[in-house]
């Protein structure tokens, strides 16, 4: 397996925040990136911070932690907002501008050209009162590779630290995505970043494949949240990074407990099929899954969800066999003759099939009705 080269910036506590409804307080944002640190994550973008007061004080707060990961946050080709940046005490300030024919026409009174020269003027005022810089195209997807390139260029000839390129609208294949960045590559001077959204559901893919083709700063966010369907998954990348990357240098144990933090603080509550930390990223109820894990669980499980914080559980329900009943009655300390295990798993079957979840609560009603039946 060969190992990439990659870093994580994280942009929850940015990103993230655009979540339609979501807002986190300082301590919120605090605790939430200082968990981020203790996983590994390079980068943490901690806002934006001409947005207000009290967001300029956050990222300053949090530039303040005395944490091992960079600080970062976001500033548009505007004076004022550097300034923030700069009173902001961050490590990294990103830059950015809409590059798509289409966002040049509908936002700015400028021409594309125009834009890149302002865009490097204040790329040279970051660099002057010693920010370093990541030079940002915004909906990079939809605007022309020779452009992208000439912009990269001129932006590593000012000093700027990495190249990032964002699918704004995640309108990009994972084979799109690695076309583009080997295309993009040949010529770059600096770390190529790239940064999806999840508009057609793919971008953990975008953002891995991306890695495979060679950028080099990945960008995610805890739960995947952010604007509409939001972003590259923290914990699904660095899992690939982990299983498909040859990557072991994050914290993966930690995955489950920021995830509970962050739907908690968000209040956008995880999938219960969520990919790594959903509740039932490593529950089985088949029969024929349950027998084969019982014998070895790598039948069903790619990775342990111990990895990951997470928990093995086998439910009960109309798809369980003898061997996950026996298991679990055993594991609860009820011991059932066998025409009693034969009884409750037919009355567990038939239940289940009515749309009703078999909890503790059901299975111990059913285990004493099974008793008095036999």
């Amino acid at each position: 397996m060969k190992k990439l080269n990659v870093e994580i910036c994280d942009v929850t506590l940015r990103d993230g925040e655009q979540t339609p409804g979501v807002t986190f307080t300082c301590d919120e944002k605090c605790a939430i990136a200082e968990k981020l640190d203790g996983i590994g994550v390079e980068v943490i973008e901690a806002g934006f911070p001409s947005v207000s007061e009290n967001e300029r004080r956050s990222v300053r707060t949090i530039s303040e932690l005395g944490l091992s990961a960079k600080t970062c946050c976001l500033s548009r080709c505007v004076k004022s907002d550097l300034d923030s940046a700069i009173d902001c005490g961050v490590d990294l300030v990103s830059i950015f501008f809409a590059t798509s024919p289409l966002h040049i026409r509908i936002k700015y009174k400028k021409t594309r050209d125009e834009m890149l020269s302002l865009a490097l003027e204040m790329v040279d005022y970051a660099k002057d009162h010693g920010i370093a810089v990541r030079f940002s195209a915004e909906d990079a997807s939809r605007t022309e590779i020779s452009f992208l390139k000439e912009m990269f260029k001129k932006g590593a000839e000012r000093g700027a630290s990495y190249s990032s390129f964002a699918d704004t609208v995640g309108c990009m294949t994972p084979v799109e995505m690695y076309e583009t960045v080997l295309e993009l590559k040949k010529d770059l001077k600096n770390p190529l970043c790239v940064h999806c959204h999840n508009d057609m559901g793919f971008a953990s893919a975008n953002t891995f494949t991306a890695a495979q083709a060679g950028a080099f700063q990945l960008h995610t966010t805890v739960n995947g949240i952010g604007e509409r369907a939001g972003n590259a998954s923290l914990e699904e990348v660095l899992v690939a990074l982990r299983m498909k990357g040859g990557v072991d240098r994050y914290d993966l144990t930690g995955l489950k407990e920021i995830s509970k933090l962050v739907e908690k603080t968000s209040g956008i509550c995880v999938s219960r099929t969520k990919a790594v930390v959903g509740e039932h990223a490593f529950s089985h109820e088949s029969g024929i899954h349950i027998a084969a894990i019982l014998k070895d669980r790598n039948t069903y499980e790619f990775f342990p969800p111990e990895m990951v914080g997470g928990e093995q559980k086998f439910l009960l329900g109309k798809h369980t066999g003898r061997k996950g009943l026996e298991h679990i009655l055993k594991s609860i300390g009820c011991e059932l003759t066998s025409d009693q295990v034969t009884w409750t798993l037919e009355r567990i079957k038939t239940i289940s099939e009515g749309k009703c979840s078999i909890t503790q609560d059901v299975l111990m009603s059913v285990i004493k009705s099974a008793k008095q039946e036999k």
